[in-house]
C-alpha cells in the first residue's frame, strides 16, 4: 500500500474550497439586486426616501403623484425690492 502525499490533500480540499466560493459569487450576483430592499439603510440598504421600483403597482402611484406635483402651478416668488425689512445694511 502506498501513501499518498499530504500535498496531495492540501491540492484537493483547495480545489473544493475555490469551486464552493466561485458558485457563492455567481448565486450573490442574482440576490443582490432583490437582497438591497430588504436591508436597512445601515446596514447598506436603499434610504427610507428612495423611490418604489420601477414594474411594481407603487412606482406607478409614485410617478402619477410625481406628475401631478410637476403640474402644479409654482407659489409667487416675493420681490426682493418690497421686502427692505432686512436688519443687515449693504455692504459696499
Amino acid at each position: 500500500m502506498s501513501k499518498t502525499p499530504l500535498s496531495f490533500y492540501a491540492l484537493v480540499v483547495l480545489a473544493g474550497i475555490a469551486s464552493s466560493l466561485g458558485g457563492c459569487g455567481t448565486i450573490n450576483g442574482y440576490l443582490a439586486a432583490g437582497m438591497s430592499d430588504y436591508m436597512p439603510h445601515w446596514a447598506g440598504g436603499l434610504p427610507t426616501d428612495a423611490p418604489p421600483r420601477p414594474g411594481t403597482a407603487k412606482y406607478d402611484e409614485f410617478m402619477k403623484e410625481r406628475e401631478r406635483k410637476r403640474m402644479e402651478a409654482a407659489a409667487p416668488k416675493a420681490d426682493p425690492d418690497k421686502n427692505s425689512s432686512s436688519s443687515l445694511d449693504p455692504v459696499h
